[in-house]
């Protein structure tokens, strides 16, 4: 599932009229059914429906939407509330149909009564707007959103809604606030957005005709369970523990040991062969007494804290992941020194090992074997020293530009996470729920991902489908026997066989 900027969806958008030859007025049409049929599945029939009308595209989808509710025996009343002389183009011809169809449309030019008309409907149709948000609303815009977020009723908009931008970086707007959304063709990037997703309520993506030749060539997509299914490996029925890779995962300490242990686990559970905690000797017992199937390497120690270790006992390994509970002091950043410089296998950097990075970073970018760093966004805005509110609002631009810059895959973490490979290609996963907010989930996460890292053919593909794994395990577990108050990172774990069944 693709996900456009606004010019991306315009050039979209043109090159189907322009070289494929689709007039904008049959796309309007389209695009105007297909939203009339997601509102259907969204509304009782007895329902009264009020459909807010503006001008550009977005009005015309509005006025075929209208008139198609209508066709079909639903309760509708249309409101045009821009001035007839912004009416033009398709949008123009579309309202001269639906006005040749003998439908009644009101105009705003009596504040009470639109007023009471919107306080007596069960259901507000946006489509006064769409893509075209730039800024804080003008009048009457402005007061007409916040007349219908007042409301009580169902709100749906129509592709976005009113007043919110499609791209990423605005935080200054006025925004209209569904309950669901209706978009037209493909995802715009502030329906992932921390400031800018809740506006967008329920979203349901509806397909309109455009020759997929002509869209976005797959640069940033939503990952789904399809994907998962297609691209998550499979296990031979000749394969042996050597066969799922051998995985180290450096950390922990004698306080701290509970963070390596989960991600060992973890890594188990999601197939890895064999796995290896290197961790304080003073850690072991408490690691080991809750996963059994790992093997140990005692590390140098200082106050039950790691100091560091020969690197070249790491080599036999396939893949490593380090940074659990490993501690911020000095010692620690010689060793991930040396396992940047010396280490020639994949390594995944995460928690506390984020932290001494990146004073390294220079090291990372001549790194020949693949790194992958997984920062929450208070430890990415500790890695490009920006403000979290900056990061945060720009959230694919400041992926995309640190692992271009520094060769590194890169896993945001969030409600939308953003997976980001040196080359610019971006994914997001959008699984998981609010009992991933807690201690020790994070490092399930890197437990899983490392064992991705050493099963997958496609080194992305594996990192996307660790993180689907790893939210879509949350959603079964709190749908099933769990509260996301109650879920704990050991329930992750645990669940993700179940989760390994469905998907595999």
């Amino acid at each position: 599932m693709e996900i456009v900027t606004a010019q991306e969806m315009y050039d979209w958008d043109q090159l189907a009229i322009q070289s494929a030859g689709i007039e904008g007025k049959v796309l309007m049409e389209s695009a105007g059914r297909e939203a009339a049929r997601a509102v259907e599945g969204k509304v009782e029939r007895h329902d009264r429906i009020l459909v807010l009308i503006g001008a550009g595209n977005n009005g015309g989808d509005g006025f075929v939407l209208a008139r198609t509710l209508l066709n079909r025996g639903y309760h509708v009343q249309a409101w045009q509330v821009v001035p007839d002389e912004k009416i033009s183009g398709d949008a123009l011809l579309h309202k001269e149909i639906y006005s040749a169809s003998n439908y009644p449309l009101l105009k705003l030019e009596d504040w009470e009564e639109f007023t009471a008309a919107m306080q007596s409907a069960d259901v507000l149709v946006d489509a006064m707007l769409g893509i075209g948000a730039n800024g804080p609303l003008r009048s009457p815009l402005k007061e007409i959103v916040e007349l219908a977020n007042q409301q009580s009723c169902c709100r749906i908009a129509v592709d976005l809604p009113t007043g919110v931008p499609a791209d990423e970086g605005v935080v200054d707007f006025d925004g209209f606030r569904a309950d669901h959304t209706i978009v037209i063709a493909a995802l715009k990037m502030s329906a992932f957005l921390q400031h800018t997703r809740p506006y967008y309520g329920e979203v349901e993506v509806v397909e309109i005709g455009l020759p997929v030749k002509y869209k976005n060539k797959g640069r940033r997509v939503v990952w789904q369970a399809d994907d998962v299914k297609r691209t998550l490996p499979k296990r031979g029925a000749d394969s042996h523990k050597g066969s799922h890779g051998r995985g180290l995962i450096i950390g922990g300490s004698y306080s701290m040991p509970g963070s390596i242990a989960v991600s060992a686990k973890a890594a188990l559970r999601s197939g890895a062969g064999l796995v290896t905690v290197a961790t304080a000797k003073s850690a072991i017992p408490s690691v080991s007494s809750y996963v059994q199937e790992a093997t140990f390497l005692p590390m140098n120690e200082k106050d039950g804290a790691i100091t560091g270790h020969a690197v070249e006992d790491f080599q036999q390994f396939d893949g490593v992941a380090v940074g659990m509970g490993i501690g911020r002091n000095s010692e620690v950043q010689e060793l991930m020194s040396e396992l940047l410089a010396e280490l020639n296998v994949p390594l995944l950097i995460d928690a506390d090992g984020l932290y001494q990075v990146k004073e390294l970073l220079e090291d990372v970018e001549v790194r020949s074997a693949p790194i992958v760093l997984t920062p929450h966004p208070g430890e990415f805005a500790h890695l490009t020293g920006e403000p979290i509110s900056k990061v945060m609002q720009s959230p694919f631009a400041y992926s995309k530009e640190f692992a271009c810059s520094h060769g590194v895959y890169l896993v945001l973490k969030g409600p939308a996470t953003i997976i980001t490979s040196p080359e610019g290609d971006q994914r997001v996963d959008v699984s998981g729920n609010a009992g991933l907010a807690k201690g020790g989930t994070g490092d399930v996460l890197s437990g899983i991902l490392l064992a991705m890292m050493l099963q997958s053919e496609s080194f992305m593909d594996g990192l996307c489908n660790g993180c689907f794994i790893h939210g879509s395990t949350a959603e079964l577990l709190t749908e099933a026997s769990h509260s996301k108050t109650g879920l704990l990172a050991t329930d992750v774990i645990e669940g993700l066989s179940q989760s390994f069944r469905i998907f595999s």
